[in-house]
């Protein structure tokens, strides 16, 4: 029992607590944020909406996730490098060729259906990328700027955004170009490199307007410009903006915002939460949502910051970056400075896949920060031995 007693000591000690307090603080917030937002959907006698409870157990499930993940040593982790990768390829592979779409977008064949669940494969994707990117950087380092090594790393960025665009996620692939783009920065790349593939990016965009987006996504962009020739479009964020609004500096009270227990504005509990947030908490819960956010994301940098090794920095920039990314799509969604992509807020949009997933990346950061204190010496004493050495 003293056994188990100190190894959970132990863990308990090694782990970053402020990082593990902070991640659950948000968690709890979101949990409360999604109930509010279903709470009119619920019918006579149902105490949570299917959304709401998903949400807890996810949170719930991902958290222990996130602590056993804590547990085994990064090193392991990041050797399997190659493994996670294939697996993460094959996972979109399989998404591609038997994935479901929501009525709302037949277009975007996104999630796996398995059974009663709906998995989103491009979530374990990008922690799959990051672990992957990461080990690429790292074994190229100082020869990052290479010709031959650019081509390599945007080849290897291109696999997993060319198959979330294909399955139809345009807003998935727009966070992993961010997050390649942020790591390539932080990996050492040239900004006279970012400075030219800017260039090329504006000169393409009249062929990508053309090419790619379909009207759909066109009418999304021109609804920011013109939202009175786009009803349809706009609707979703001119009613969130409505309820942004209405919450003044402290909300109106938890349970009680009129747009959103009336369900005014539509998917509050997904892409729209921070409205949630802004009506019933004011402007003051936007910040505390906003501050929890950036100090996790500080966290996970200084974590970085401290690694011993090059790949693993990279690995707690790169989460840091796909929550930075997230965060500021989401909420420019909200604020109607953006369209609407599809982009959740990480630990308060509801979802189960995009929440068990972060959870598994922020077990590998929690890893990082534990393996890289410095660990006490453990004192073995052996008696009681019989050696042809013995003293008479």
């Amino acid at each position: 029992m003293k056994k188990i007693f100190s190894v959970v000591k132990r863990f308990v000690a090694e782990t970053d607590k402020v990082l593990t307090l902070l991640i659950v603080a948000a968690s709890v917030f979101g949990i409360l944020a999604v109930y509010s937002a279903t709470r009119y959907t619920l019918e006579d006698g149902q105490k949570f909406s299917r959304d709401a409870l998903v949400m807890f157990i996810a949170a719930a499930a991902g958290i222990v996730i996130m602590m056993i993940v804590s547990a085994i040593d990064y090193e392991l982790i990041m050797k399997l490098w190659p493994l996670i990768g294939a697996f993460c390829f094959v996972l979109m592979i399989v998404t591609l060729l038997f994935g479901a779409a929501p009525e709302s977008r037949p277009d975007s064949r996104c999630w796996l259906a398995i059974g009663p669940i709906y998995f989103q494969s491009s979530e374990l994707l990008k922690i799959g990328f990051i672990i992957t990117f990461s080990m690429h950087l790292d074994l190229i380092n100082d020869a990052v700027n290479k010709p031959r090594n650019l081509l390599l790393l945007a080849i290897h960025a291109a696999i997993p955004i060319g198959l979330v665009v294909l399955t139809g996620d345009m807003g998935s692939a727009l966070v992993f170009i961010l997050i390649a783009i942020a790591m390539l920065f932080l990996g050492g790349v040239k900004l006279s490199l970012f400075a030219a593939g800017g260039v090329l990016l504006l000169a393409a965009s009249p062929l990508v307007w053309m090419f790619v987006f379909n009207d759909f996504q066109k009418n999304r962009f021109l609804a920011l410009l013109r939202p009175e020739d786009f009803p349809a479009e706009s609707y979703q964020q001119l009613k969130g903006l409505n309820a942004l609004g209405s919450g003044g500096f402290f909300g109106q009270g938890i349970f009680k915002g009129a747009y959103t227990q009336s369900g005014l504005v539509p998917e509050s509990q997904n892409d729209m939460i921070f409205t949630v947030i802004g009506e019933e908490t004011g402007f003051f819960g936007c910040l505390c949502a906003l501050a929890l956010l950036f100090l996790i994301v500080w966290k996970m940098y200084s974590i970085g910051k401290k690694a011993r090794d090059f790949s693993t920095q990279l690995v707690c920039w790169g989460m840091a970056a796909m929550i930075t990314a997230q965060v500021i799509i989401n909420i420019g969604m909200c604020l109607m400075v953006l369209p609407v992509i599809g982009i959740t807020l990480p630990f308060f949009s509801a979802g189960g896949s995009s929440t068990l997933c972060l959870y598994i990346g922020l077990g590998l950061v929690l890893s990082i920060a534990r393996f890289n204190k410095s660990r006490e010496m453990v004192n073995f004493r052996l008696s009681h031995i019989s050696t042809p050495f013995s003293e008479f």
